[in-house]
């Protein structure tokens, strides 16, 4: 599926861009689990399954920091003075409270 990056105050384009492939990684990771699950026939075959859900977390774990940082980075700099790079930074300071 393409998707048409449109250029942004919250990320770049090229940040947006960084960050749909690593989605796109691990959406791959997941339909790789998947295929393992329906092939799971021994005990080890779980083991096998649980390292590659692991990896699949770690890896939108990742991504999710890469969104954070993108986004402190743009709101902050581009921000029209001082009293909205802090109100930016708090608003994102509470999204990574939140959901990390």
């Amino acid at each position: 599926m393409t998707v048409a990056i449109v250029e942004g105050r919250a990320l770049s384009g090229q940040q947006k861009k960084d960050l749909l492939n690593r989605l796109a990684r691990v959406e791959g990771q997941l339909r790789g689990i998947q295929k393992l699950v329906a092939l799971a026939d021994a005990p080890a075959d779980c083991d096998a399954v649980a390292q590659q859900m692991a990896a699949a977390r770690k890896a939108l774990d990742r991504s999710f920091v890469q969104l954070l940082t993108a986004s402190i980075v743009n709101q902050t700099g581009n921000a029209a003075d001082l009293d909205a790079a802090k109100e930016s930074a708090a608003h994102l300071a509470a999204l990574l409270d939140k959901f990390a």
